[in-house]
């Protein structure tokens, strides 16, 4: 029978087949192939032995958070405390994209901001590249988003405290999640979230994945050129212009004309250098 991974805890895996869940473990063969299932996954299972046996092709597969078959990845970007990090907000933003799934971004906590100048400054640039951006105390834009997700398979993802388990629990308070303060020596959240879950809320189905303070970036420049959509139809003076330390180069004039957030930017030659040192040590 064919199901869906809906839950993984050490080597026992939560199958969700025709309504039913069967906990299984993987077919020794897949090991081998060093494929483990990952939740997401579209797998075949013999449900008289409780074992999954084949693995279906992947639409995508992310590592981190480790899910499959994702159509949309809703950001979760903490306002304040923890205070709003543009730098793991655009990274999780290249990574989305280099994946080919399509983002959301949800800003939290917005009931601890006193003023909003700059924070709808920042919603408003990345609405103006076609992402979906919303704050978590708006209904009428929450309602519509539940309608565009109905039938799709959704990651949550984001920092530690962001609030990615209490906005499940908004949708549906039944869940029940467990949610913590942040750790004030740290600054950022205590990890609630011990492992990766589907929650089917309202015929959305809903990925909860611990929180993280740091992902890599698997690609390559030309990759990493290709997620930053500002940079989509810009004549700069040269053809492959990496738009750094090049003369004439139109992104840099936008930038200064603040046209190009300065943010995505400074990010952008951030993740250039990541990728280059990234490159170094494995050759070396």
């Amino acid at each position: 029978m064919e199901g869906i991974i809906v839950k993984i805890v050490s080597n026992q895996y939560t199958v969700l087949c025709s309504k039913e869940k069967y906990i299984c473990k993987a077919r020794g063969k897949l090991r081998l192939l060093n494929d483990s299932p990952v939740v997401g996954d579209k797998v075949l299972i013999d449900i008289d032995n409780n074992l999954i046996t084949e693995i279906l092709p992947r639409e995508n597969k992310l590592n981190r958070p480790l899910v499959a078959n994702i159509e949309y990845a809703i950001i979760t970007t903490s306002l304040k405390d923890p205070e709003i990090d543009l730098y793991l907000l655009d990274k999780m933003l290249t990574i989305i994209y280099y994946h080919k799934v399509i983002p959301i971004i949800l800003f939290t906590k917005i009931d601890l901001c006193n003023d909003l100048t700059n924070i709808n400054k920042i919603n408003n640039y990345y609405r103006n590249l076609g992402i979906i951006t919303l704050y978590n105390n708006d209904n009428k834009e929450l309602a519509n988003l539940k309608k565009l997700l109905k039938g799709k398979i959704v990651t949550l993802t984001g920092q530690s405290g962001a609030g990615k388990s209490s906005f499940l629990n908004s949708l549906n308070p039944n869940l029940n999640l467990k949610t913590s303060p942040i750790s004030e020596a740290l600054n950022r959240g205590v990890h609630t979230t011990r492992h990766v879950e589907i929650y089917d809320i309202e015929g959305i189905y809903f990925i909860d994945t611990p929180g993280f303070s740091a992902v890599d970036l698997n690609m390559t420049i030309s990759d990493l050129k290709d997620t930053f959509k500002e940079f989509k139809n810009i004549n700069c003076k040269y053809q492959d212009c990496n738009h750094d330390k090049e003369d004439d180069c139109k992104i840099k004039q936008l930038v200064n004309e603040k046209i190009i957030l300065e943010s995505r930017y400074n990010n952008y030659l951030l993740f250039k250098k990541e990728i280059y040192e990234s490159s170094r040590k494995f050759f070396r």
